[in-house]
């Protein structure tokens, strides 16, 4: 029926479709055909204006309940004739613009701008650009949700307030005009600051623990220490002394299996990706930044030139709903059936519940369009970034529609007088949707199949040696864009439209710097976000920050008047600018960094073109000058006073103490003494002496291209090498080192002359 109607409209009507992107133009103007010309806004084609002094360059009227004002953004006056001259020739306008509180909004503004009577104009959405979505969105037409834009407006007014009265008491306080503030932007740098004073603030704790080499008819597996008397003692053992205490109890007593616990398991996929989760995935697996991934989804989402033109590949890629729909729940399902039987088809379907109560709208997950559209099946139309992408969306996706994964866990607790060890192993027996995707965003979590020895209760095991291991308490990891992206998730901070903008826009103003791939505060930035949070309490705080956010989710939802959430945030934040701007003074970011010429702390201006230097705080007196790299370097220099630690050995050339350092290219070695100053790089020892030479160690070392492999520390007067870790053992059949190899399907010892052969399966725990 839908599609006769519209073949009989186009037959007498013709109509003109407005997008936000040209992108979609292509792609769409295959699927509606002739009878309609597809057109772009380009975005946004009006806001808040600039210079109004009736509303003080706000752009809305407080005393008028903050009614506000548009004018056509410079630039897209063309934009906004071409249409109205279009919209003139057609017989009906359709507002496509994005399916979201924006799009919303875009659909407004070209409906006030065009001169056109109210029913010409149609407003249509659609999730997905499909021939079914397009044509059903074209066939039910609906009116513009005032509830939404006005939810739009809010915080569009809301920004601009917090913006443009808060900058200028940073601009006063730090004489630096390159300086804004912002409602979500800044408690997103307080995060970040806050995580870099919580690294600073952390003391590392000394803790060890106990592991024990067992055997049983020959098969060798690792236990750790876990009880004494029943009680747990993970972190509890403080020193070698106390660890040593331990080892000298185990060492000579009985072992003994205690319990045998056999369990199996099932784990479920999770739900398909929203905006936040694929862009967390996107980071940790591809690496992606933020902006990036959401670059790359807009032009999968608009569409992509195949064999037979353009087509959308993925579903709207703002969202913060896990449902999917009927249609492609039932795809899936024919897909998986098809392509992997029906024992990786669940019973039921798998359907998500929503992660959150409120949220901006009810449409789909990031999903494949066209699920029989393998990633493989299209490769060759796709550029690199848009094929990992992809991929990694559509194996979420299908994963998620798939059977459990199972999982034969064994437990084994083994008693040695008052102490109790643990060792265990976990199998897959099924994979399920473990043959698409791991959704395990940590990949050392992914569970590995190791092999221990059949035990029973009661039966005794050998032990081959006790290995105590010295462990430090590690601070809180910085934040990357990903975890970021997540704690704002969590706090219910910002929406998934707006967490690239947010995270390129505090890199953009110089507040965080980008350092193999954590986010690091900038002194501007901590200084910036010390002077927000002490002065304005509220609008840095994190629960009111995301309170704001559920009152504008209330507006769209009827639930809330706009115009009254704007006055309860409006007076008591005006009253607490004006206080501040009264008593507002200059202040100085002072550093670390002394003045060479006169002694006093260097400080961060500012120079007229917005370039960050340091100058000395004695200026007119002192004029010294000097880069922002100086900070960095400091930085360096502070790092590696903290990594400093004194190792056991000594100075080869004036037999001092040596300390170990970290610098820009990893861990090192340094003299104490500071006339000698020798350095050498750190190598991880194997305790291994070497066979050729018999005085040096074999060590870690790193090829030129990263990859590890194992060599005398004589070097370069001794050449040998090896490329697997050496066990210390030699073998029975020639003598040469054993060496330790790592394979997929499992842990080999083997001979390390690969003219003996000579190779041994070994048992290895999985926690």
């Amino acid at each position: 029926m839908a599609e006769k109607a519209l073949k009989k409209e186009n037959k007498k009507e013709k109509s003109l479709v407005i997008v936000e992107s040209p992108a979609k133009s292509k792609t769409i103007k295959k699927i509606l055909g002739d009878g309609f010309q597809i057109e772009a806004s380009f975005g946004h084609i009006r806001n808040l204006p600039t210079k109004d002094p009736k509303t003080d360059n706000l752009g809305f009227d407080v005393e008028n309940n903050f009614e506000p004002k548009f004018e056509i953004i410079p630039g897209k006056k063309a934009v906004v004739k071409k249409l109205n001259d279009l919209a003139q020739k057609f017989d009906n306008i359709y507002i496509a613009s994005d399916p979201d509180r924006e799009g919303e909004a875009i659909a407004w503004h070209v409906r006030q701008v065009l001169k056109v009577p109210d029913e010409k104009i149609k407003r249509i959405e659609f999730n997905e650009i499909t021939p079914k979505a397009v044509k059903y969105s074209v066939e039910h037409p609906r009116v513009i949700n005032m509830d939404m834009v006005k939810a739009q407006q809010t915080r569009q007014i809301l920004d601009k307030l917090v913006g443009y009265k808060l900058s200028p008491v940073l601009w006063k306080q730090m004489g630096n005009y390159n300086l804004s503030a912002g409602r979500v932007q800044s408690v997103a740098l307080r995060m970040i600051c806050e995580r870099e004073d919580e690294i600073e603030a952390f003391v590392p704790q000394e803790y060890w623990s106990i592991h024990a080499d067992l055997a049983k008819e020959g098969k060798v597996f690792e236990a750790e220490v876990s009880k004494y008397k029943n009680t747990p003692i993970e972190k509890t053992i403080k020193n070698e002394e106390e660890a040593k205490k331990v080892v000298d109890y185990l060492t000579g007593a009985d072992f003994q299996v205690s319990k045998v616990t056999n369990k199996s398991t099932k784990r479920k996929p999770t739900a398909p990706f929203i905006t936040s989760t694929l862009q967390r995935a996107a980071s940790s697996k591809l690496g992606f930044g933020v902006q990036k991934t959401m670059q790359v989804a807009q032009r999968l989402y608009e569409g992509v030139e195949l064999d037979s033109g353009a087509v959308g590949l993925i579903t709207y890629m703002r969202t913060d709903s896990v449902r999917v729909s009927d249609d492609a729940m039932t795809m899936a399902k024919d897909f998986i059936l098809k392509n992997y039987g029906e024992k990786y088809y669940p019973e039921t379907p798998n359907v998500y519940v929503k992660g959150k109560q409120n949220v901006q709208d009810a449409h789909e997950a990031i999903r494949p369009s066209y699920p029989e559209r393998t990633p493989e099946s299209i490769k060759q139309y796709l550029d690199n970034d848009q094929y990992k992408l992809y991929k990694l969306i559509w194996e979420k996706f299908m994963s998620s529609q798939m059977s459990n994964a199972e999982m034969a866990n064994k437990s084994i607790e083994i008693t040695a007088g008052d102490y109790t060890l643990k060792a265990g192993t976990s199998k897959i027996t099924f994979d399920g949707f473990l043959k698409l995707y791991n959704d395990s965003e940590d990949e050392k979590d992914k569970v590995e199949d190791s092999k221990i020895p059949d035990l029973e209760k009661g039966d005794k095991v050998e032990c081959k040696k006790i290995n105590p291991k010295q462990h430090f308490t590690q601070p809180p990891p910085r934040y990357n864009e990903a975890s970021l992206v997540k704690a704002l998730e969590e706090y219910g901070i910002g929406r998934p439209s707006t967490y690239a903008t947010i995270i390129t826009v505090i890199q953009t103003r110089k507040y965080v710097e980008k350092r193999d791939k954590a986010l690091h505060p900038t002194i501007l930035g901590r200084a910036v976000s010390k002077q927000l949070v002490s002065q304005f309490a509220d609008i840095m705080d994190y629960k009111f920050t995301a309170g704001m956010e559920e009152k504008l989710d209330k507006i769209a939802d009827k639930k809330a008047v706009w115009n009254k959430v704007l006055k309860d945030f409006y007076d008591p934040f005006m009253e607490e600018v004006n206080s501040v701007m009264k008593t507002a003074h200059k202040i100085n970011i002072e550093t670390k960094v002394n003045c060479p010429n006169c002694g006093k702390p260097m400080v961060v201006r500012t120079s007229k073109f917005g370039t960050q230097f340091l100058g000395c705080s004695g200026y007119p007196d002192c004029k010294t000058v000097m880069s922002m790299n100086v900070l960095s370097e400091q930085n360096e220099e502070e790092s590696e006073e903290k990594q400093e630690e004194v190792c056991e050995e000594k100075c080869e050339k004036c037999g001092s103490d040596m300390v170990f350092k970290m610098g820009p290219y990893g861990k090192y070695m340094e003299c104490t003494n500071s006339e000698c100053k020798h350095r050498k790089p750190y190598r991880k020892t194997t305790g291994v002496k070497c066979p050729k030479c018999g005085k040096g160690e074999i060590v870690e070392r790193k090829s030129k291209r990263g990859t590890v492999f194992y060599g005398c520390d004589k070097y370069p007067d001794c050449d040998f090498v090896l490329w697997n870790e050496p066990t210390g053992e030699v073998c029975l059949e020639c003598g040469s080192l054993l060496v330790k190899k790592v394979l997929k399907k499992g842990t080999t010892i083997a001979c390390s002359n690969l003219k003996c052969g000579y190779k041994k399966e070994v048992a290895e725990n999985v926690e």
